[in-house]
């Protein structure tokens, strides 16, 4: 999953927050969703249908809730699966009127604005299931403009290296580096034994680069980069932007990735990984879907470990996509409305250790333990998540492609500086499309 998407999406999504505000207020709540009551988790819904949008990697998701409800409630639940682009199709069918009573979204501001959250979504605010959350989690995601309009139901992806234990203690590497710059160490020693450090694809869509240039930014965005970006105070050209989209370029010129960089693909990442072809991958938890998909825990759990990297230390980048949350909307029916909340009231309460053992996840509730087979790298991300800072999709207003200029300097086709020039530019004009001050 690519956690972003190109300009052209978003750039409809900015269509379809200019069609919205111009749709027909019948579409709106009937209410005020902020102090709506939330109903008791098994009030009956016999003869209420329920609509759930999801993608199509997240439409099983729900199965296991979908079920418990049902029986619970009485209520009929259908998931309907949006094809892909699923956030450009979901924002051009909101724009027209048509609504879900929940779907699947990327709980990140910039994603909740072009939803127009005030105005198409249920405000969370007061939801039962809050003081559940363990404590970092809480508040991680999903609040735009001090509202919470986005449940969090898995742990948020975390940018950060998967690496080849195996290879590790081969080549002698007993500490895992601490800081960028003994990261980097690392992989001139595996070099150096004749290792593969690290593996990247360029070929086709290099979604993956980004988390390159992202995770050097982990510290500057603790300090209030993105905040400064959004206010057109510092730009993609400025450091430290663009000090890190140089940084990748020098890594990479030094010979430290595979040598098919130019036309690897996503599918080839995770066996070269598994098998020690290379050492370690920069990625985010959609890729470890693929390695559980080529071996079992016992094997991962023996083969693969996890270690965020910034820096100056281990801070973890955070990305919340689709799969991890869920928004209700407002359809102008106070009864759909309020059942779509109980919906979300059984998802975490009630029906979320289900969910959880279901799912083979770990859990967000303190009350509530992770499955007992989730691999132990996928743990170390979530334990990750307790110091992690956003990243570009979480804090920033818009999300330009960072990540295909990115690709098209691996190509040879652009220059890093023209990279910085480039997203910058864009960005600028999806900012100024979208209202925001000093742009």
């Amino acid at each position: 999953m690519k956690n972003t998407f190109r300009g052209a999406v978003v750039l409809a999504a900015v269509a379809a927050l200019t069609l919205a505000g111009c749709s027909d207020p019948g579409s709106g709540s009937g209410g005020d969703s902020a102090s709506a009551a939330w109903p008791a988790q098994d009030t009956d819904l016999s003869g209420t249908t329920l609509t759930v949008w999801a993608a199509q990697n997240s439409n099983k998701v729900p199965d296991s809730v979908v079920a418990g409800f049902e029986k619970l409630t009485g209520a009929e639940v259908e998931v309907v699966t949006i094809p892909d682009p699923y956030e450009q199709s979901i924002q051009t069918k909101v724009a027209t009127g048509d609504k879900p009573d929940l779907a699947f979204w990327q709980p990140t501001a910039s994603m909740l604005t072009a939803l127009n959250a005030s105005t198409n979504l249920q405000s969370l605010d007061d939801a039962p299931w809050l003081d559940s959350y363990k404590p970092e989690l809480r508040d991680i995601t999903g609040i735009l403009d001090d509202t919470r309009y986005a449940a969090l139901i898995t742990t948020p992806a975390v940018e950060g290296v998967y690496y080849n234990k195996e290879v590790f203690e081969k080549a002698g590497i007993t500490e895992l580096p601490t800081n960028w710059d003994e990261f980097i160490a690392v992989a001139r020693d595996l070099k150096t034994q004749g290792t593969t450090p690290f593996f990247d694809f360029g070929g086709g869509t290099p979604w993956a680069t980004q988390w390159w240039v992202q995770v050097q930014l982990a510290d500057a965005a603790k300090d209030g980069l993105w905040d400064e970006v959004n206010a057109n105070e510092k730009a993609f050209t400025d450091a430290p932007i663009q000090d890190a989209i140089n940084e990748y370029n020098d890594l990479i010129a030094e010979g430290l990735f595979n040598a098919d960089l130019k036309t690897a693909t996503f599918e080839e990442q995770g066996p070269a990984l598994l098998s020690g072809e290379a050492a370690m991958a920069v990625q985010v938890n959609s890729f470890f879907g693929q390695l559980q998909s080529l071996a079992d825990t016992a094997e991962l759990d023996q083969k693969i470990g996890f270690f965020p990297i910034s820096p100056s230390g281990n801070v973890g980048t955070f990305i919340p996509d689709q799969s991890n949350a869920l928004v209700a909307f407002k359809t102008g029916d106070d009864k759909r409305e309020a059942a779509a909340r109980q919906l979300l009231s059984y998802w975490l309460g009630d029906g979320y250790a289900d969910f959880v053992d279901a799912q083979a996840t770990v859990s967000l509730q303190t009350g509530v333990d992770s499955s007992a087979e989730v691999p132990e790298a996928l743990l170390a991300v979530s334990d990750s998540l307790a110091d992690s800072v956003g990243s570009m999709q979480a804090l920033a207003v818009a999300n330009p492609d960072l990540y295909l200029n990115l690709g098209d300097m691996i190509q040879g086709t652009m220059t890093p500086d023209q990279v910085g020039e480039a997203t910058q530019k864009q960005f600028a004009e999806l900012a100024k499309a979208i209202g925001a001050p000093g742009f």
